[in-house]
């Protein structure tokens, strides 16, 4: 760290099979990062995940050239959660800026980001193309569609509203950052950290950004498959279940159970309807009233069958849901416990 009043950030950029476009990238990034040297100090880390090509030997060769560029090599591909929290792990600077390799966000999102971080004190702020005055720009309808979608579940399932959960262009205050226990290996890590960062009542804001593709369109750089991108999409669904997954079980369960009540009144409407029409010896209401539920029961079997195993489903699937809130509530407890110590732990060496 240095004692420059100057903001130190850490710009961590994870590459994986990137040689189509690193060199183009790094030198847009480094161009704007020393046209900002009068208001921030800075690195740059580019975090080689395992290439299969030449992006390892054209990240060192770049770091070689520019004093304030480091380059970490994974052995083998361990996929975006563990390159970010190499990352996270060896970044220097107070705050921390992920970029993606291909610059869909351009690189006047790192000052905006930093900004706002600043005159905030958040722990993390989002690039968000989501929310008012963030926009969008040639990213294939069907990508964009399913983004979107994913993003709208999770603001639907989390306790605090944002507008892009998934997104991995932010900003983070390193010490934060630092210091919270991550597990996820791939992209579920960006809601990962949101939600942690939840349990733990960390400052979170968004600013407006510019989701563009038109520079890796022009470079010729082959985005994931379709099969990768319904995969990302379906991970990110089941991702949104963290935040409140009792929701889901208690909402389906209150479904059914008013279906059920629905049939069972049902059956007891046309009970009652029926009973005066009940000629028998005997004036007991019991003896009428069986006799009524026997003859609806005769006329439509079927709602008693409905109506009952609809019940049951409904008290199994609110039993979850109340598990699940029981088990969150541990999770989120023990989350900050284990955090308390592992920040005491860390400012201690």
């Amino acid at each position: 760290m240095s004692n420059s009043n100057k903001p130190f950030i850490s710009i961590i950029v994870p590459a994986f099979n990137e040689e189509a476009i690193i060199e183009k990238s790094v030198e847009i990034i480094l161009n704007y990062l020393k046209s900002k040297e009068d208001k921030y100090l800075w690195e740059m880390l580019i975090i080689n995940d395992g290439s299969a090509d030449e992006t390892g030997l054209l990240a060192d060769s770049l770091a070689k050239a520019n004093k304030n560029l480091r380059v970490i090599h994974h052995p083998i591909n361990l996929n975006l959660g563990r390159a970010l929290q190499t990352g996270f792990k060896n970044a220097l600077g107070n705050i921390i800026v992920v970029l993606d390799m291909d610059l869909s966000y351009s690189v006047d999102h790192i000052e905006k980001l930093v900004d706002a971080q600043i005159a905030s004190d958040a722990e993390i702020v989002i690039a968000s193309p989501y929310m008012k005055n963030g926009r969008v720009t040639k990213v294939p309808f069907t990508r964009a569609l399913l983004s979107r979608t994913v993003n709208r579940f999770m603001r639907l399932a989390a306790q605090e509203k944002y507008h892009t959960f998934t997104g991995m262009v932010r900003a983070y205050k390193a010490e934060f950052i630092k210091t919270l226990n991550l597990k996820t290996k791939d992209y579920e890590i960006n809601p990962e950290i949101l939600y942690k960062a939840m349990i733990l009542r960390a400052r979170i804001i968004e600013i407006p950004a510019h989701l563009d593709w038109t520079f890796q369109i022009n470079a010729g750089k082959k985005r994931a498959s379709g099969m990768r991108v319904i995969k990302t999409f379906f991970s990110g669904l089941m991702a949104g279940f963290i935040f409140r997954p009792y929701i889901f079980f208690l909402g389906l369960g209150m479904i059914l159970l008013l279906l059920s009540l629905y049939i069972i009144g049902w059956i007891f409407i046309n009970t009652f309807l029926i009973m005066p029409s009940i000629h028998i010896d005997s004036q007991v209401f019991d003896d009428r009233f069986s006799m009524a539920i026997g003859q609806v029961y005769r006329a439509r079997p079927h709602a008693f069958f409905v109506g009952g195993i609809t019940l049951l489903a409904a008290i199994q699937v609110l039993s979850l849901g109340f598990i699940s809130l029981q088990n969150k509530r541990y999770f989120e407890e023990m989350f900050h416990i284990s955090s308390s110590i592992l920040k005491g732990s860390v400012s201690k060496k």
